[in-house]
């Protein structure tokens, strides 16, 4: 597993997320948003972008599903 690749891939869904604070949600680029509360549920169409788009395998996904997750809900919390 390429750590450096897969932060570069992180790094660009991270900035292709926009965050709407008001309506609490995200705009992703593999849904078209996701209601704070329910972020955890969207990891099929998370998994599906990766492999589609970045060419990553299950591993791959999962390392940066979770450092995904962790920055969005930083983000949330701290609003922005």
């Amino acid at each position: 597993m390429d750590k450096k690749f897969l932060h570069k891939v992180l790094d660009q869904i991270v900035r292709e997320t926009e965050m709407d604070y008001e309506k609490e949600r995200a705009y992703t680029p593999f849904y078209s948003f996701i209601p704070y509360y329910s972020l955890s549920s969207y990891r099929s169409p998370f998994t599906k972008h990766c492999n589609n788009v970045y060419g990553l395998n299950i591993q791959e996904i999962e390392y940066v599903w979770e450092e995904y997750r962790r920055i969005i809900m930083d983000k949330i919390e701290n609003n922005g």
